[in-house]
């Protein structure tokens, strides 16, 4: 029972809880336990914990669109990611620092599973809202959580001036940076399943945007958010004027695809489809043999035969924005291969009206903040119902619009082409710390419990 309370604590840590700054300590009581004689069944009440708390919005969202039924999937998920902590401390969770190796390796096969990847929950998300998030810049998140595991490396082992570095990450100050730009965020607040029915949401979309160009005509950009539309305006010319429109669109063409369209100059000039689909919400994995099982859901929830998205073929800029859709917004990967691509500006469109009023919308969006750190860039967010906000290249909520409203944000931006280390490196600098860590020890001959 102590592993799964200090395992919910732990998620406690994450966003969009504010207890970040206690992680280390918790994960020192919990590594603790993971070295002792029932080390893997700690890690997996841990797991039950942690996993229970930190993704408990997505039952609630479902059951409240679905209904009960909206419960069942979220049960394995929880059973799989405590079972995953458990196998790591049973291969290195009596030698030391190869725990930590383990655990920095877990996360990092897990953003790699192909239409399957899940990086959701890494430890270093506690460092959100720490200016410290600046170390994402050298290393990502990757780096940011083996700061955390460390630090709670070295208070179990009673090396207590550790804190002193950990406190400096909340209490260092960060530069100002100035925009030279502003951009039109337009927000619809519409009920997704209505899209779903095949309702559009055009005429919100064009009479938001007329007026919010009519109060800001210095808004050079205009972002629409994820599958905002069905399609384009046929006049979208004529009230865009000169000025750049990026729009979530829900594109059919060969198949339904999650596609981001860039007009300039009055034209289409590009167009992005989402590559990285939602396991089981976007692309539904071994659909032949489990065809039976997801009928019976869909027809559960309403939603007829729903078919697989067809994802898109490459990660590409469109001209100066880094566009990425949704779900893509947690793979540091997709923003540090933009950046690496030439993009000046990061641009998120969403749609999180899936999740209601749960907090797995800012959630959602905290983690997604850190892809303006890592790429040092400027980030612009359009959610459907929000979040709909701009970030800074040091990871600062410089302008937000409220959850749930329908209108428009003048978000300020500038376009900038740097380059950081971990642009550079990406997650390799890590991947070696973690092969030092994990080969320190060799897994124990112990039994499993």
């Amino acid at each position: 029972m102590t592993a799964l309370l200090l395992g919910a604590a732990l998620a406690l840590t994450q966003p969009p809880f504010h207890f970040g700054w206690l992680a280390p300590v918790i994960l020192a009581f919990l590594l603790a336990r993971f070295e002792a004689r029932n080390g893997v069944r700690d890690a997996f009440l841990a797991g039950l914990g942690y996993w229970g708390v930190h993704l408990a919005w997505l039952p609630a969202s479902f059951a409240m669109m679905f209904g009960p039924l909206g419960v069942i999937p979220f049960v394995p998920l929880v059973l799989i990611e405590a079972a995953l902590w458990a196998l790591v401390v049973r291969l290195f969770g009596r030698r030391g620092l190869a725990l930590l190796g383990g655990w920095l390796l877990l996360d990092l096969l897990l953003a790699r599973l192909g239409p399957l990847a899940f990086p959701w929950g890494d430890l270093g998300y506690a460092l959100t809202a720490a200016p410290g998030r600046m170390l994402a810049a050298l290393g990502g998140v990757p780096l940011l959580t083996l700061v955390v595991l460390l630090t709670a490396w070295a208070l179990k082992r009673r090396i207590y001036w550790a804190l002193l570095p950990w406190a400096l990450l909340w209490l260092v100050p960060l530069p100002r940076v100035e925009p030279t730009g502003t951009a039109l965020l337009v927000q619809g607040a519409v009920d997704p399943l209505a899209k779903v029915r095949g309702e559009s949401a055009a005429r919100i979309y064009e009479s938001l945007s007329r007026a919010g160009l009519r109060e800001h005509p210095e808004a050079g950009l205009v972002v629409w958010p994820e599958t905002a539309v069905p399609r384009l305006p046929a006049d979208v010319a004529s009230w865009l004027g000169g000025r750049d429109l990026l729009a979530g669109i829900a594109a059919y063409d060969g198949g339904y695809r999650n596609r981001v369209v860039w007009v300039h100059a009055g034209k289409v000039k590009a167009s992005y489809d989402k590559v990285v689909l939602v396991p089981f919400g976007e692309n539904f994995p071994w659909r032949h043999e489990l065809g039976w099982l997801y009928g019976f859901f869909f027809d559960s929830f309403g939603l007829g035969n729903l078919a697989d998205t067809t994802p898109g073929e490459e990660i590409k800029p469109l001209g100066p924005y880094g566009v990425y859709v949704c779900y893509e917004s947690v793979f540091g990967r997709i923003a540090r291969t933009l950046a690496r691509r030439g993009v000046e500006v990061l641009v998120n469109v969403s749609n999180d009206a899936w999740f209601g009023p749960t907090f797995g919308v800012r959630q959602h969006f905290e983690m997604g903040r850190l892809r303006a750190v890592e790429t040092g860039r400027w980030l612009l967010r359009a959610g459907n119902d929000g979040i709909t906000a701009a970030i800074d290249p040091y990871g600062r909520v410089v302008a937000e619009l409220p959850r749930g409203e329908r209108g428009y944000l003048l978000a300020p931006y500038s376009l900038r082409r740097v380059s950081t280390p971990y642009i550079f490196w990406g997650d390799w600098p890590v991947i070696l710390i973690v092969v030092v860590l994990t080969f320190l020890g060799r897994p124990p001959r112990s039994s499993w419990w």
